[in-house]
């Protein structure tokens, strides 16, 4: 498989798959990412792992019906184009 640029927009599809699919309570919870764990005071600095939480959700929320859609672009294009 050469790269090209397909290939990079295929694999970042699969990254963001992978992160829209994480569960909070059957994963993350587990590994102590929990929805409980980044809480901060008022005026600090949130920290990585509370910033990756928020990334994480809003990858979520936000990008739910947009992957639906990619994801059968990208089917559409691998069973026609191979």
């Amino acid at each position: 498989m050469a790269f090209t640029l397909y290939s990079l927009l295929q694999a970042a599809l699969l990254c963001v798959n992978a992160i829209a699919v994480l569960h909070e309570e059957r994963f993350l919870k587990n590994i102590g990412w929990g929805t409980d764990q980044g809480i901060g005071g008022f005026g600090e600095e949130p920290g990585i792992k509370s910033q990756l939480m928020n990334l994480i959700r809003s990858v979520r929320t936000v990008m739910r019906v947009p992957l639906i859609i990619v994801n059968s672009i990208a089917i559409i294009l691998l069973l026609l184009f191979g």
